[in-house]
């Protein structure tokens, strides 16, 4: 691949995934998919909206105001929390008690709204199910078991209020938001102020209720607690007279120096790990009879390489010795004594490595025993260190644990006893809700809108899922950001492009000699061209033509080369290299007496098996018969000697070969083309089939010019890349002759 197409493909893979070109294309692909799709959400939006019934909101505004302290607040931070900011958290909670089903409860008891057919479904018009149940006294009725208890009724009720309850803070302000929604709006508005009240009065009842247990709870546990306290400290005090202890600080040097043995200690033992691996493996290859040659550091030696590659020479060169002349001949026997020589000092380098892996995991192993040895010291020194601070510690949590304990208690009593009768609510309410004017929903404007949205994303939605389940190849963008491959060009299929009666019954190959500049013809024409400025280094006179299954198009778009090669008066060889099926012989309807096999078997001379295409004066080296063979004739010396004389001879050869995954010798033919075509069936072709073609020919180290789509299906233009030229010949086909 050329210096021009890797850095297209370099700027290709770096191209951003949300690059706005990118995402035109992704539509352009899928265009009537997202069209469909988004046209679809977009009406189920508007039925919705039009089948959805007017609702009224009624809002009342709550103020939450800082707490003049109560019994969850200690000392200062009750002073603190006084004069500061609420927090965040107990305004949520304020709201959480606003939607809680005790509020709700009191709400449908105060207005009796248990009696309300919106709240209440017993009370509503009997559905159709019930209404058949009561035709059939046979069947039980819904009713039948009489009416549901007074409190069931409740909660029943309370749970379809809370349904229509919504509660929020109003930004970051102490303001809660009551919001009630119905289909009467003054109801809305009366069921929004019961809320507010309501909540009032909760907060009310739960202070005066916490006030009166908290009062109970305190005088029965202050005095335990004061024997407590004074227990705890009379040990502590104890514990420092019999053990000396002014002070408690802890070894911290001790404790950073066991941190950095642990870690040494994990790291040798990994590398000792891996040393003692690395030998085990070596003794086992050994001992199962290998020479040594498998073993991963002898793999890695250089020197080991480069005595290999001094073999390979020596073995060679006896090989040819031998050949040539007898057993005893000095040169021979000079050639044999240096391959004994460097099969000696492979052997001898083998040897060294492994006794170096030996001395590796001796060093690891004791290296590790050091450091253990080290750290376990430190552990007891550590220990001893902290032996005695461990009791302290205890004994000063202990009596500072009860200490504070009794104080909280004891000034929890205090403030009780002061505050009795004087509690308050913490929120008050700012404005009661008014009777709504104007329905609150549907609002059909907003609701459009956002059912604009979602149809943009679940239509974009649907083409990347489309694009995904894609398994194809649709453009050259795909090609060249999954394949990292160049795009040379499309062959569209025939009838996209040409219309007519006759065009219809017209092969391809022939079109392009009965319209030699026809739009058709012209795709033949813009692959030759990119093809010959994608080999700007080296004239790309021997084309190979592959694919990665049969039936892409490769012997038909090898002979629509040559056809239109030869009619602009280039001359171009199509080489049948399909031992399997001679396709171009059949598709030309040619009776050949000799052919490529003849020539390379030396039963027939290359100007003997040529044929003319009489229709473009392009010649052919067919095949006269399947033949294949176990034998490589593509590897022999004779048909080097063919593809120099057909060099000599033609200015453009073309080999069209088997596919490359089904037939193994397609990479032997490859290596003698000065470039390869890759074809592959558009929107059919697998990708990974592609993938694994392109592995197998790199494997061959074939140089390939890039990949083609072949049948690419015009009168899609959506799906096809604008930067396709052939993209354009549908639309501008007047400028052609047809």
């Amino acid at each position: 691949m050329h210096v021009s197409s890797n850095v297209a493909l370099a700027a290709a893979a770096h191209e951003p995934m949300l690059d706005p070109g990118r995402v035109m294309r992704l539509a352009r692909r899928n265009l009537r998919l997202m069209i469909g799709v988004f046209l679809v959400v977009i009406a189920a939006t508007a039925a919705v909206t039009l089948t959805m019934k007017p609702v009224y909101t009624g809002a009342v505004q709550l103020m939450i105001d800082k707490p003049s302290g109560g019994l969850l607040v200690e000392g200062d931070d009750k002073s603190n929390l006084s004069q500061g900011a609420l927090d965040a958290s107990a305004i949520e909670t304020e709201v959480e008690v606003l939607r809680s089903p005790a509020i709700a409860s009191a709400v449908v008891h105060d207005l009796q709204l248990e009696r309300d057919p919106e709240f209440n479904p017993d009370l509503r018009q009997p559905s159709l199910v019930e209404r058949i149940r009561a035709l059939l006294p046979s069947l039980p009725s819904l009713s039948s078991s009489g009416a549901p208890a007074t409190d069931a009724k409740l909660s029943h009720t309370a749970n379809a209020v809370r349904n229509n309850l919504k509660v929020s803070r109003v930004g970051t302000s102490y303001i809660i938001r009551v919001e009630f929604t119905s289909r009467d709006p003054a109801k809305a508005a009366r069921i929004a102020n019961a809320y507010a009240t309501n909540f009032l009065k909760a907060q009310l009842a739960t202070k005066y209720e916490a006030s009166r247990q908290a009062n109970a709870y305190l005088q029965s546990h202050i005095g335990d607690l004061r024997q407590s306290v004074v227990d705890a400290e009379t040990a502590l005090q104890n514990y420092k007279i019999q053990h000396g202890l002014l002070s408690a600080e802890g070894a911290t040097l001790t404790e950073q120096e066991i941190s950095g043995l642990n870690q040494q200690a994990a790291m040798m033992r990994a590398s000792q790990a891996e040393a003692q691996a690395r030998l085990n493996t070596a003794m086992q290859q050994i001992a199962h009879g290998s020479s040594g040659d498998d073993i991963g550091e002898t793999m890695n030696s250089p020197v080991i390489q480069q005595l290999r590659e001094r073999r390979a020479q020596l073995s060679a060169q006896v090989a040819n010795l031998q050949s040539r002349y007898g057993p005893r001949h000095p040169d021979l026997v000079k050639a044999q004594s240096e391959l004994s020589d460097t099969d000696s000092q492979i052997q001898e380098e083998i040897k060294r490595i492994t006794s170096n892996l030996q001395a590796q995991a001796i060093v690891a192993r004791e290296r590790s025993a050091s450091i253990d040895a080290s750290l376990a010291n430190a552990r007891q020194n550590l220990a001893q260190n902290n032996r005695s601070v461990v009791k302290l510690d205890e004994l000063k949590r202990d009596a500072d644990a009860e200490r504070t304990l009794y104080e909280g208690f004891l000034n929890k009593f205090k403030e009780l006893s002061a505050e009795a009768g004087l509690a308050q609510t913490d929120a008050h309410i700012v404005s009661f809700a008014a009777k709504p004017t104007a329905p609150s929903a549907p609002k059909k404007g907003l609701n459009m809108a956002l059912g604009g949205v979602l149809g943009l994303a679940a239509a974009v939605t649907a083409a990347l899922v489309a694009e995904m389940l894609e398994k194809g190849l649709p453009d050259a963008e795909i090609v060249e950001r999954e394949l990292s491959v160049a795009y040379l060009g499309s062959i569209p299929r025939m009838n996209s492009i040409v219309t007519g009666e006759k065009a219809s019954r017209e092969r391809p190959i022939d079109h392009i000699v009965t319209r030699p500049v026809s739009s058709f013809s012209e795709a033949f024409r813009s692959l030759r061209a990119t093809i010959e400025y994608s080999c700007l280094d080296a004239q790309a006179k021997v084309l190979a033509i592959t694919s990665s299954l049969s039936g892409e198009g490769k012997t038909t778009t090898a002979v629509g080369l040559a056809r239109s090669a030869a009619l602009a008066g280039v001359r171009t060889v199509v080489v049948d290299c399909d031992l399997r099926q001679q396709t171009i012989a059949d598709l030309l309807e040619l009776s050949p007496q000799a052919g490529l096999v003849e020539v390379l078997n030396g039963r027939a001379t290359l100007d003997q098996a040529l044929m003319l295409d009489e229709k473009s004066g392009a010649m052919i080296l067919p095949l006269v018969e399947s033949h294949f063979t176990p034998d490589d004739p593509f590897s022999s010396p004779q048909m080097h000697e063919l593809m120099d004389e057909l060099r000599q001879r033609f200015d453009l050869v073309i080999l069209d070969t088997p596919p490359v995954i089904l037939v193994t010798e397609t990479r032997t033919v490859a290596r003698c083309a000065d470039a390869v075509l890759l074809l592959a069936h558009w929107r059919r072709t697998p990708r990974a089939l592609v993938q694994t073609a392109l592995r197998l020919l790199a494997s061959a180290g074939v140089n390939l010019a890039g990949v083609t789509l072949t049948q690419v299906d015009l009168r899609r233009p959506a799906s096809v890349d604008p930067a396709d030229p052939t993209a354009y010949y549908l639309t501008h086909k007047n400028y052609y002759v047809h």
